[in-house]
């Protein structure tokens, strides 16, 4: 149970950190080796190209998470806690319909690319593996959203001020 609670925590942020440092890693060999050895390699530009993508869709599921994604809010600090918890609840049910619906436009790609076997040109690595970013970042989404809608119904329900999401990083 416990460890269930540190990965509802803190999965993204590990996620986050796993794809950050390979970037900067990566990027750092290759300049070290393309500035002493006048020597660069596809597959590094490959692992940051997609540690990037990885980077990018993760990140948006902790921003869901944390509700630190972009919005207009001017409107939401001059209404009473029942009507924001309302509005967050309508803005989460619209973003759940759309990442639903790219979530399984998303899986098509990763469909398509298993059926006919593609790799990366460097790496030699099934595509698979790079296309997942997306349906995995639309899921995280979704996991995240339902988090988020059932709290605001609770924070509806109570009359207690509703989340509106803490720093992801101090």
């Amino acid at each position: 149970m416990r460890l269930l609670h540190k990965l509802d925590k803190n999965a993204e942020r590990w996620m986050l950190l796993v794809f950050y440092v390979m970037i900067v890693l990566t990027m750092a060999i290759e300049v070290l080796r393309r500035e002493i050895f006048a020597y660069s390699s596809i597959w590094g530009e490959e692992i940051v190209r997609y540690s990037f993508i990885y980077l990018a869709w993760v990140g948006a599921a902790a921003a869901v998470k944390e509700r630190v994604h972009i919005r207009i809010d001017v409107l939401i600090h001059y209404v009473g806690p029942r009507v924001k918890a309302l509005i967050y609840i309508f803005g989460d049910f619209v973003m759940f319909i759309v990442a639903a619906i790219a979530l399984y436009w998303s899986w098509e790609t990763v469909h398509v690319s298993w059926k006919f076997g593609s790799v990366s040109h460097g790496l030699r690595i099934s595509m698979v593996w790079f296309f997942m970013a997306v349906p995995l970042g639309f899921a995280l989404m979704i996991v995240r959203l339902t988090q988020s809608f059932l709290r605001d119904i609770s924070s509806l329900r109570d009359g207690s001020p509703v989340y509106e999401g803490d720093k992801l990083f101090d």
